[in-house]
């Protein structure tokens, strides 16, 4: 319920027992101020409709009866039936406009509340002459701010147009929290659902929501060919229990989840963030991710980014800017039952956080654009969706609110968009065809809120010779810096991934496994790349035994050069991790070049571009005894040389093992 700032004074004054003392009264019929003090007591009693009759009874006798309409605006307020709140108490203020200064106040929040913006901020701005209450006085002003802020937002709407997920995904019951993989072929979301089907399609509403009746669980559906959403079902496994579920996540390719659960035997707090993992046997059972993500406090909402290291959620705990902030927590390592465990904790900083509560922090697939919803900044009442993004020094920028009419009077919370950045999917309860619960709606994100698109690369990882599926760990390099963005795994069960991939980079893209020679890939994104063309790609990795080879894809050279491009140094760092790890190998370091110029020179250029890598290796601690290189010139092609794509293909540089 909204609360105007004199609230508890005026009850305090119109319940006032003023019986034996009628003459603090603005008028002194005995009979009228009967009716008043009848009405009084039963809405005291919560008898809405009586006390009503009894105060409009008063006035009827004594129209100017001004402590009767004061009472009546309380009455509609309570009920939050603003335009005849605000009509009484405009009344009152024509009586007598300085018998109870803070109504003008109450009739700002009343016009505010019913949209009336114009009439606000003239009862605010008459408020602000007439009040010496310095703290009231700064509370108008936040008002009279807040009000011109939702008066021009409501005049410039967005062009929104409200999706439906369809019969699929919402129901009679309430549907909210979606969470969506990177290709938006699976969503998995929040269902209130009763504990007794017959007795929920018995009672309906009259059944209130709560643990006794209901319980919260996960639901998923796929989306077809068309990209409409299938009937969903319930989670398989043993992720669904009698307790409540809610508030997930889901990894950027669907094989992890975290959600929220709380009043668990082994939670730390009210309610924790707990972990669970997919398998070809359905959702393993749920793990408390425990410390530093977890303490006696409250913790909840969590959000896995995409970048496969960063887990971001809302707390209570001290030590940020007050309320409920959005912290993050890094991936530290994953322990021999697969389950992921986080350090370096940190607080998303008072450019985010207010003192207020923030909730439903999403971190876009580019890393950089983040939503979140605030009571916090300035918005259009309850909480706000806001976008902010990261500078080019790793900062966020100041928080922009979404506009009307994704943001309204009410709570709007739990936003996610799609990878390609162009859809946003939240819940809401405000449409026609929602049956009065809650449902999944998507809508066109407006351009001013976009973050950049990203694409993503699935496929499958296997042995190279057997077929076998392997689970293979991947890693997403930027050429650039050689900064890590994503970090991610395979299925053990299936051998397929999902790695996103944001557009406007040059990435290194590695994929390997224990025992087998690792993969190298270049996806080069610094141009524009249509969104709707994903890459697939199926791994056969290879055995580390002699004879197998890969190709550097990401060693680069100046043309007609053996001098190495600076972009190399990731790739090459790889090579020296790999000589590490596997300390009893020997490796042959191959140039290859097109055809264009001579034998003799492209021999030399070749064995040239060998020696450079092999230099680079052994000046980073790689044993020169470990090492050959041989450069081969044209005379070993692996595509046509009649085409720049297939000359492109020869120039190459190989590892093979000795």
């Amino acid at each position: 319920m909204k609360k105007s700032l004199f609230l508890y004074a005026l009850i305090l004054m119109m319940t006032a027992n003023f019986t034996s003392a009628q003459s603090l009264y603005s008028i002194d019929n005995k009979r009228t101020i009967k009716f008043y003090e009848e009405g009084r007591n039963a809405y005291a009693s919560g008898n809405i409709e009586e006390a009503e009759e009894m105060l409009f009874k008063a006035l009827d006798r004594e129209p100017g009866f001004i402590e009767a309409m004061l009472l009546l605006g309380d009455l509609y307020h309570s009920q939050e039936d603003w335009n005849k709140e605000l009509k009484i108490l405009t009344r009152a203020l024509n009586t007598d406009s300085t018998f109870f200064i803070p109504t003008y106040y109450n009739a700002g929040m009343a016009a505010y509340n019913a949209g009336n913006y114009d009439i606000a901020l003239q009862n605010f701005g008459n408020y602000l002459k007439l009040s010496d209450n310095e703290n009231a006085l700064k509370r108008a002003r936040t008002m009279i701010e807040r009000v011109t802020f939702v008066k021009e937002t409501v005049e410039n709407p967005y062009d929104i147009e409200l999706v439906s997920a369809g019969e699929g995904v919402n129901s009679e019951l309430h549907e909210y929290w979606p969470s969506i993989t990177a290709d938006e072929q699976t969503m998995v979301i929040t269902v209130l659902r009763p504990r007794n089907p017959l007795l929920f399609k018995e009672k309906g509403d009259e059944l209130p929501r709560n643990s006794v009746f209901f319980q919260e669980d996960f639901y998923m559906s796929h989306a077809d060919s068309a990209g409409q959403w299938q009937d969903r079902h319930l989670l398989m496994g043993q992720l669904n229990t009698d307790s409540n579920e809610g508030a997930q996540t889901l990894s950027a390719d669907g094989n992890w989840m975290f959600f929220t659960g709380c009043g668990r035997s082994d939670s730390k707090g009210s309610c924790d963030i707990y972990f669970s993992a997919k398998t070809n046997y359905g959702w393993t059972a749920p793990v408390n991710v425990g410390a530093p993500v977890n303490t006696p406090l409250w913790e909840s909402q969590p959000q896995f980014s995409a970048d496969g290291r960063t887990l971001f959620f809302i707390s209570s705990r001290g030590g940020g800017e007050g309320g409920k902030d959005i912290w993050k927590a890094t991936l530290a390592g994953i322990t021999d039952d697969g389950v992921p465990f986080f350090g370096d904790l940190e607080n998303l900083g008072e450019q985010v956080n207010t003192s207020g509560d923030e909730n439903s922090p999403f971190l876009h697939h580019d890393g950089k654009t983040l939503y979140f919803s605030s009571n916090g900044h300035m918005g259009m009442g309850g909480m706000d969706l806001f976008m902010s993004r990261k500078d080019s020094f790793g900062n966020w920028t100041e928080p922009i609110n979404l506009g009307y009419p994704i943001n309204t009077e009410k709570d709007e919370i739990g936003l996610v968009v799609t990878a390609k950045g162009n859809k946003a999917y939240f819940s809401t309860d405000g449409q026609q065809d929602t049956r009065g619960a809650k449902d999944i709606y998507s809508f066109t994100l407006p351009d001013d809120f976009r973050p950049e698109p990203a694409l993503y690369v699935k496929g499958k990882v296997f042995d190279a010779e057997t077929g076998e599926v392997l689970a293979a760990d991947f890693d997403l390099k930027s050429l650039e810096n050689g900064e890590t963005i994503i970090t991610s795994k395979g299925s053990s069960f299936t051998g397929e991934f999902l790695v996103s991939l944001p557009s406007g980079g040059e990435y290194a893209f590695k994929a390997d496994h224990p025992g087998y020679l690792f993969y190298s890939g270049n996806f080069n994104l610094s141009g524009n790349h249509p969104v709707d063309r994903p890459y697939y790609l199926d791994i056969g990795l290879k055995p580390i035994e002699a004879g197998a080879t890969v190709r550097l894809e990401n060693v680069f050279f100046e043309t007609d050069s053996y001098q190495l491009d600076p972009r190399s140094k990731v790739e090459l760092q790889e090579v020296v991790e790999f000589m590490k790890e596997n300390p009893n190998i020997r490796i042959m370091l191959e140039g290859h070049t097109d055809n264009v110029g001579s034998e003799e020179y492209n021999l030399d250029l070749s064995e040239n571009r060998a020696r450079s890598v092999f230099n680079y290796l052994a000046a980073n601690g790689v044993d020169e005894a470990r090492m050959e290189y041989k450069g081969y010139g044209f005379s070993r092609p692996i595509d046509t040389n009649e085409t720049e794509e297939g000359r492109a293909q020869n120039r190459r540089t190989e590892m093979r093992i000795l």
